[in-house]
């Protein structure tokens, strides 16, 4: 009769301990859910003006599916420790079911972050140039021309790949440009009606212009996605390991 009692005694303190394993691990978890929706928030809110630039969605698509992914994370985090202190088999399942679910848009998330970063260069040389001389400064064009001079001042560059781009202009051959050759927000101190002269002493002349300053920061942001994205992969499954061990160790308990 010893051993029976033992082995109970046994079984009992290995799901306690796997009770506050799986606790612990949804805490942090929700914490990282937090972190996933701050790091989609930011790239829309703070670089949205750069994404105007950008003909395709992809990249907006990975910061909206991080959002998704954060936010079903939070649930989810909750939703662990109300089935973990109640030792619910059933809620045990739903949450295995909404890890593996965002497992799944993570990995979604990752290949999408993968595909744009194979085809950026080529959509940038693409794409950029066309925008900023023809669309700068244009009708119904606030967001581009907002981008444009965002980018020019932040990177400290003029021009799709050089300041000569902009001879090519739309606005810079009309009247309203006032005799610019290049935008004021080329200018390395920004004044009204600067870019009348493109000396290089007052504008910025960086070589591969704004395509390259452009092109590493969101390959940089990319890491930052792939490797946020990564690390709460790796999270998880450690969390839909410990949520099988305690899920077989209440199915053998007794009701």
């Amino acid at each position: 009769m010893g051993a029976p009692v033992y082995d109970e005694k046994k079984e009992t303190c290995g799901t306690i301990c796997l009770k506050y394993l799986l606790f612990t691990f949804n805490f942090l978890f929700w914490l990282a859910g937090g972190v996933v929706m701050a790091v989609g928030v930011w790239t829309l809110v703070e670089k949205s003006d750069y994404i105007s630039l950008l003909s395709s969605k992809t990249y907006a698509a990975s910061a909206y599916i991080l959002i998704l992914a954060g936010a079903i994370v939070m649930v989810t985090g909750v939703l662990g420790c109300c089935a973990t202190f109640k030792e619910q088999r059933r809620l045990l399942r739903v949450y295995f079911v909404l890890l593996l679910c965002i497992f799944l848009l993570e990995i979604l998330a990752g290949v999408l972050a993968y595909i744009y970063y194979q085809q950026l260069n080529e959509e940038l040389k693409q794409t950029l140039r066309e925008t900023m001389v023809q669309k700068y400064r244009q009708k119904d064009e606030d967001h581009v021309t907002r981008a444009v001079d965002k980018l020019q001042q932040e990177f400290k560059c003029c021009g799709s790949n050089s300041s000569s781009d902009w001879a090519e202009s739309a606005w810079v051959r009309s009247v309203e440009a006032q005799g610019r050759v290049v935008p004021d927000s080329c200018c390395k101190t920004l004044t009204e009606g600067c870019g009348h002269r493109d000396h290089p002493s007052n504008i910025y002349k960086v070589e591969g212009g704004c395509i390259t300053k452009l092109e590493l920061f969101i390959l940089d942001h990319l890491k930052i996605i792939g490797a946020v994205g990564i690390g709460i992969a790796c999270v998880q499954i450690i969390g839909m390991v410990f949520t099988c061990c305690l899920y077989r160790s209440l199915k053998a308990e007794p009701y």
